[in-house]
């Protein structure tokens, strides 16, 4: 039985889902508009999951994108805590429990699935696989000043949420395969200096190894691995996201690594919209395409979406940069920013403050701008021309203001 009908509905309550709907009532002021949410919570920013809500810079209350009061103003419904079960392409509906609900135009904006590790007691209860505010509160609860903790995996989540619970006074451990923390972005110099300052700052780094088996004795959590064994209060797990493709697979569209979309965030059912981090787009900038996990990309991709769902016919090519704190090393970065490029930095202060390119066949691909703040929109500029480190000179004041 069929139970409502808009012309939009968007599946996905983060930054992405909520982009769009700003798109679309700019666009659309009244069509009638529905926005479904797997969380209870109200769509929010996730990077002060990592940061400033550990800093002590922001309260929960500070991270929601907009208040009830914004999505009753523009005509939103929102169905939160809900889960939609499918999609049908053909007849246009989604199925979300005994519910049918009819669209025109459709964005799925479903984000990831956190990885989980195929080892035994990785179900354990207890264990956090870091992505949403409950994790963040889950943590919070336990995490407290001299109690331990032991992070699996260096990347963007591991590195940035073990500095903040050093900081926090927690004893912290790291666990993950690679050599260095961040070995996928950072080339080898500033990864070793990095890896350095946490173990200066007192966090244990286990680099190298992996987690073979996961218990529980008496409250606390045991991680073994080849070489060592970790008791901790508290065990996250922050080994990247998988994109979430079930929801297209039910509606027969083609998804490979995320959603398919074309330069205009349509699927291959052109009523159907993708944004955010699971789609995989033209990155025209680049000239390939590519699947960006990052908050500036769901913020604009999911407004792009939306404009387009409403009637607009905008290309999505927007250059959408990153940014980390780890302790007093802080950066944005925008391109393809990947180590096994050629890299070549160019330091005012090594390893604090300067810039690093990232280049293939002598063109400059990708840029991170370490503790350089406000220089995004030239670093873009730099890589949309046909521009080799030669063309820059010294190649750091072009992006510095001259200072």
């Amino acid at each position: 039985m069929t139970s409502g009908s808009y012309k939009y509905i968007v599946i996905g309550g983060g930054l992405a889902g909520a982009s769009a709907v700003k798109g679309i009532r700019e666009v659309d002021p009244k069509g009638p508009l529905l926005l479904v949410g797997s969380e209870k919570h109200l769509p929010y920013d996730r990077p002060p999951l990592t940061k400033q809500l550990w800093w002590g810079e922001k309260k929960v209350e500070d991270i929601f994108l907009n208040d009830r009061n914004f999505y009753e103003r523009n005509n939103v419904e929102l169905a939160l805590a809900t889960k939609v079960d499918s999609i049908d392409p053909d007849s246009k509906e989604i199925q979300t429990g005994p519910r049918s609900i009819k669209f025109e135009k459709l964005l799925i904006a479903t984000g990831g699935i956190p990885r989980s590790l195929p080892i035994p007691g990785s179900e354990l209860e207890g264990i956090v696989y870091y992505r949403d505010l409950d994790d963040y509160e889950k943590v919070r609860a336990k995490a407290v000043k001299g109690s331990s903790a032991v992070i699996i995996g260096g990347g963007f989540i591991g590195s940035e949420l073990a500095a903040s619970l050093n900081k926090s006074g927690v004893d912290v451990t790291m666990i993950f395969p690679g050599e260095l923390l961040a070995d996928r972005v950072f080339p080898q110099d500033l990864g070793r200096k990095l890896t350095e300052t946490y173990r200066e700052r007192g966090i244990k780094v286990l680099a190298g190894e992996k987690p073979g088996r996961f218990e529980k004795n008496a409250g606390k959590f045991i991680t073994r691995t080849g070489k060592s064994r970790v008791e901790s209060d508290v065990l996250v797990v922050g080994v990247g996201i998988a994109p979430e493709t079930d929801l297209a697979g039910s509606a027969r569209l083609t998804a490979e690594n995320g959603i398919i979309v074309n330069a205009y965030l349509q699927t291959s059912h052109p009523d159907i919209y993708a944004a955010g981090d699971n789609a995989f787009f033209p990155y025209e900038a680049l000239g390939k395409g590519a699947r960006v996990e990052h908050w500036d990309n769901a913020l604009n991709q999911g407004m792009f979406a939306g404009r387009n769902m409403a009637g607009n016919t905008d290309r999505y090519d927007h250059m959408p940069y990153f940014f980390s704190d780890l302790f007093e090393f802080g950066y944005e970065a925008v391109g393809e920013v990947n180590s096994s490029l050629d890299t070549k930095a160019v330091w005012e202060k090594e390893f604090e403050k300067g810039i690093i390119y990232y280049l293939a066949n002598g063109k400059i691909r990708g840029i991170m701008l370490c503790n350089i703040w406000e220089r995004i929109p030239a670093a873009r500029e730099i890589i949309r021309g046909p521009t080799g480190l030669d063309d820059l000179g010294g190649g750091i004041s072009i992006l510095t203001g001259g200072r």
